[in-house]
């Protein structure tokens, strides 16, 4: 099943530190996940999220506020 997984973040360093993380776990580990980035404020809103970076996987939040590793990322998408 193919997993869902949206980086939260308004473009800020973090979160494109974070997108990139994610983006190689994915492909590296041939996981079968569509990464979305939300971008729009009114959006991540919606999350109850105050700080990006977040990363939400099928709609649970799992991180926010900081840039996972790799490790971890693998951990919560396996």
């Amino acid at each position: 099943m193919t997993k869902v997984v949206k980086i939260l973040g308004t473009g800020c360093p973090k979160c494109k530190s974070m997108t990139g993380v994610v983006q190689d776990v994915v492909t590296e580990n041939n996981i079968d996940a569509t990464i979305e980035k939300v971008e729009d404020i009114m959006e991540i809103m919606k999350f109850n999220v105050m700080t990006t970076p977040a990363l939400v996987i099928d709609d649970v939040i799992t991180i926010k506020g900081r840039v996972p590793s790799k490790g971890e990322v693998l951990t919560l998408l396996s």
